[in-house]
């Protein structure tokens, strides 16, 4: 059937924010903030790791597309740089999966397969949304995370009962009629984003991006905010250079910290709070890329990794930063195996609403701030992994200065879900 160019347009935003710790994160006492951890089952878990498949596969590919290579003056040789860049795998999960309750056939099957979740479908999506809904800001006091959906109907079209109602149960979401061609829809969507994101995102479709006459616009947020529980002093915060070039103001600390590294790169974890939650940094070696990195970046790879890390005694050096990413993503979620969602001509989405549509739109907006008081993200590796074998009570002592282009991934401890990656290239 013919879709006669009704479209829903998918808008997917995040945020990520240190910019502040005020009222919002209060510390509570130590007695009163044990972690808690969200219940899964190995069903469960087997599922989570195949979603952070899919979410190392979208960074590696959207990173790929942000590469840059030039001749260099000097001799002549091709030179690759990087460009930072910041996601949420995790937001796009939500809002595809809350789409794909609306979808049937190979467009269905497509979403769930890219997402990682397969013959589990769609059910088992929404079982894995709501978990994180619910049970992910209540892990640590001084940890904030906030998950929200929400879906703007154009008028003259109608959502599906069945559709509708999973939307709310499972999503949270609240679907809104109103008229797209009054004018003013774009800055109420755009509201809706600031107030979610607590303001780190004020506008996640342009007035040249909103359309009209889309059918409907699906949103997500994510917004984390936590302290770091060992914090850095900014008395020690000092310029140095990045990259051998410009200077950055380059937080330092030396504490115990889980540590690994291998022929390929450093690995860091700095947990926030009460440990609920983490950053993981990757730093590749002198002699090695980002990409090379990314090339064996998998969720096998990273749970191997994450499993071997042991306590050192580390001296860290972290750049104080903040970078934002506004990227389309047709194209990326076509090039990992969402097609047809994407195509006027054979989408699928009977049970979304009154009129056949397609995914027209699809985009996130992302924004990170890491301070010393706290921040979000990291990333993993590849390779033989070595751990060296160290006397009781003496901690291994080693250095972590992220001088150069690295890695970061933000993580979720007990489930291991990824919520966030991203990579710092001093731009």
């Amino acid at each position: 059937m013919r879709k006669n160019g009704l479209r829903v347009a998918l808008a997917l935003t995040m945020a990520m924010t240190m910019s502040s710790f005020d009222n919002n994160v209060k510390p509570a006492p130590a007695d009163d903030n044990s972690r808690k951890e969200i219940a899964l089952t190995d069903g469960e878990r087997e599922l989570v790791g195949r979603n952070n498949e899919f979410a190392f596969n979208l960074f590696k590919t959207m990173a790929e597309k942000l590469e840059v290579t030039e001749k260099c003056s000097c001799c002549g040789a091709s030179v690759t740089s990087n460009k930072s860049l910041v996601i949420s795998p995790l937001s796009i999960t939500c809002a595809l999966g809350m789409l794909d309750n609306g979808a049937t056939g190979e467009t269905r099957d497509q979403i769930n397969q890219v997402l990682g979740f397969g013959d589990a479908g769609a059910d088992a999506i929404n079982a894995f949304a709501r978990k994180m809904l619910f049970e992910a800001p209540t892990l640590d006091n001084q940890t904030k995370v906030t998950m929200a959906s929400n879906i703007y109907v154009n008028k003259g079209y109608k959502l599906k009962s069945a559709f509708v109602k999973k939307a709310k149960n499972f999503y949270g979401a609240q679907p809104e009629s109103r008229n797209f061609a009054d004018g003013e829809t774009a800055a109420y969507i755009n509201r809706w984003t600031a107030d979610h994101t607590d303001g780190m995102i004020e506008e996640v479709l342009s007035k040249d991006e909103f359309d009209p006459s889309a059918v409907s616009y699906l949103l997500n947020a994510i917004y984390f905010k936590g302290a770091w529980t060992e914090k850095f002093d900014p008395k020690n915060t000092k310029n140095e250079p990045f990259k051998g070039g410009k200077e950055v103001a380059m937080m330092h600390q030396e504490h115990e910290f889980g540590y690994m590294d291998d022929d390929d790169c450093q690995m860091l974890t700095l947990p926030y709070g009460n440990g609920a939650y983490r950053m993981t940094l990757l730093l590749p070696r002198e002699n090695k890329t980002l990409g090379q990195v990314l090339q064996g970046l998998t969720a096998e790879t990273w749970t191997a990794r994450v499993r071997t890390m042991g306590k050192a005694m580390v001296d860290v050096k972290l750049p104080r930063f903040e970078s934002k990413t506004d990227e389309s993503l047709e194209r990326v979620m076509a090039q990992l195996g969402v097609t047809k969602a994407f195509d006027r001509n054979v989408a699928e989405f009977p049970a979304f609403c009154n009129v056949p549509t397609y995914i027209s739109q699809m985009k996130q907006v992302a924004r990170i701030k890491l301070s010393e008081e706290g921040t979000e993200a990291a990333a993993v590796t590849v390779g033989g992994v070595r751990m060296l074998s160290l006397a009781p009570n003496e901690p291994r002592r080693v250095e972590f200065h992220a001088n150069r282009p690295f890695l970061y991934v933000i993580s979720e401890l007990s489930s291991g879900a990824v919520f966030f990656i991203g990579q710092y290239a001093g731009d």
